[in-house]
């Protein structure tokens, strides 16, 4: 199928109500707030997360995604693998790498080491452990590593160095790499969608992809007040808790009542360079209407997509209009004069009208 030929740029509504949105880890898991406007943010990429969570739901048959439709950024990849196997696809032999058995004395030391660039302790056939030099690795970079960050234990240094003396691997060129970085969009549909950067030590360098789908931080429309909530547990993780008795504490944040708005773009010159076409458009669509209704959790509360306003700048892959203009068009008023508690506290006009749609396209 043919990439996307128009240019196009959205307005997204959602909401949240006794919940934490995206809590900041860096403020003990707080909802993100502006500091100087009182504001709640959701990052950009949070918004993706859940994007790429509900193609894994839709694409995914058993664990194993449709042709084209793998996710690049998902919980518990291995990124070096995948460019491993972009460039077995193409049959750009990259050299051997190695797989060797951990002997058990071993195991402990190197799961508590920092491991170089470019290697790995894995689980194989029998819950045996395996060391691992991925293929394309930079052998230079590991052994720098050894060399200024060795292991405290010698046996294990010796272990490390006698794993990679036979590896003979190597990087690709740039005519290879720009192939590998073909293939990886072609693999995935987050590197089409929104870019990647796969340019790794640890792995074949796949180049960077700029992504033809964009999004700013989510801010909300008025000024949010984030709750701590105090909880308990009745039960114990150990028994040496359990022997002191009483009930375990901890906390909870949330936020009463949120609407949040954020802004996206498409280009179709960048959807040229990575393959992105109208199917892919359309499952975007999807997953943007339909995402929050698969991402339930105590903690999140209850989030809806509440609008979704697309700008089509038809047969036009630059656009007609600017995008700041655009956005003038789509606003809201809240119609409460204490804080807002639910979703209908505000209206939402395009031009100055109310809309009944969730999902509407205008044609420029």
């Amino acid at each position: 199928m043919e990439t996307i030929k128009n240019r196009y740029d959205f307005v997204f509504y959602f909401d949240v109500k006794d919940g934490n949105p995206n809590g900041d880890p860096d403020a003990g898991n707080l909802p993100r707030i502006d500091a100087e406007t009182g504001n709640g943010l959701v990052t950009d990429v949070c918004i993706k997360r859940k994007v790429r969570n509900y193609v894994q739901l839709t694409k995914f048959n058993n664990n194993v995604a449709e042709k084209g439709f793998d996710i690049y950024i998902k919980e518990k990849s291995v990124l070096g693998r995948a460019h491993v196997e972009a460039f077995k696809q193409i049959k750009i032999n990259l050299g051997e790498g190695a797989k060797i058995e951990i002997p058990t004395e071993l195991l402990e030391l190197i799961q508590s080491y920092e491991l170089p660039e470019g290697t790995a302790v894995i689980e194989g056939e029998d819950e045996k452990m395996f060391f691992v030099v991925y293929e394309g690795a930079d052998l230079r970079t590991i052994k720098e590593t050894l060399k200024y960050n060795p292991p405290e234990d010698s046996k294990l240094i010796k272990f490390i160095n006698d794993a990679i003396k036979g590896v003979k691997t190597r990087q690709p060129t740039q005519a290879e790499s720009e192939k590998g970085r073909i293939q990886m969009c072609e693999n995935f549909y987050d590197v089409r969608a929104f870019g990647a950067v796969m340019s790794l030590k640890s792995a074949p360098n796949c180049g960077q992809v700029r992504g033809p789908i964009q999004l700013t931080f989510a801010r909300s429309v008025d000024p949010i007040v984030a709750l701590e909530h105090s909880i308990t547990r009745v039960a114990k993780a150990t028994e040496e808790r359990a022997l002191k008795g009483g009930s375990e504490m901890g906390r909870k944040y949330t936020v009463p009542y949120g609407l949040y708005r954020t802004h996206g773009f498409i280009s179709a010159h960048l959807a040229n360079q990575t393959g992105f076409n109208e199917d892919d458009l359309n499952l975007f669509w999807e997953a943007m209407q339909n995402m929050f209704e698969h991402d339930r959790s105590a903690a999140r509360g209850e989030m809806n997509t509440r609008k979704l306003i697309v700008f089509n700048h038809k047969d036009s892959a630059l656009g007609k209009q600017p995008t700041h203009e655009l956005f003038k068009r789509v606003s809201h008023k809240k119609l409460s004069e204490g804080p807002a508690r639910e979703y209908f506290d505000y209206e939402i006009y395009l031009d100055g009208q109310i809309f009944p749609e969730t999902f509407k396209i205008v044609d420029l």
